[in-house]
């Protein structure tokens, strides 16, 4: 197996915040590159840790969640998730975003793996969960969101993850390595 080293090619010669709001804060560092030039890069944090809950009932149906992205400009099906500010502990934020976007709480809680999403120029992380024995309780919505919760089945979720009908990352990736990692069990 090869190895490589795991130093440093950059040098950041100074800092610069750009903007700053409750989700995100932007800075652009003056760089030497790896090549020795010049440069800058922007760098974008997030203030929150992305978790998403893989909300399994024993029919193996799962809760998808819908909403219009902004960002986007788009409607977008994925598993329920939302963000964890620092200081708080990822499961107690993902048990948080299971009950306001669908009302279920669960019994029984996983962690499935984590994935840094575009690190090329964030340093955003997301977790994510595998929730079972759920109970239905009330919905607490944020005022930000206008949401429609499907329970569908597994397979279905899976087919529209690979049709590409499910597109949002942190759905994909949960979805995606539940169905690998229960391929391995049996």
């Amino acid at each position: 197996m090869e190895t490589y080293e795991h130093r440093n090619p950059w040098r950041t010669l100074s800092s610069t915040e750009v903007y700053e709001n409750n989700w995100i804060r932007v800075r652009e560092d003056k760089v030497i590159r790896p090549d020795g030039e010049q440069g800058i890069y922007g760098v974008v944090h997030f203030r929150n840790t992305a978790v998403g809950v893989l909300a399994m009932e024993e029919d193996d149906s799962i809760y998808l969640v819908g909403q219009y992205r902004y960002t986007l400009e788009r409607y977008s099906w994925e598993i329920p998730e939302g963000g964890c500010p620092e200081g708080e502990e990822p499961l107690s934020a993902a048990r948080r975003e299971l009950e306001e976007e669908t009302g279920l709480s669960a019994s029984h809680w996983e962690r499935l793996g984590e994935a840094h999403l575009s690190n090329s120029v964030t340093d955003e992380l997301a977790v994510w969960y595998v929730a079972k024995g759920l109970t239905q309780g009330e919905h607490r919505r944020e005022g930000t969101e206008e949401l429609q919760v499907r329970r569908v089945p597994f397979g279905r979720a899976l087919e529209m993850v690979l049709a590409g009908e499910i597109t949002d990352a942190l759905s994909r990736l949960a979805i995606t390595q539940y169905e690998l990692e229960r391929g391995r069990r049996k």
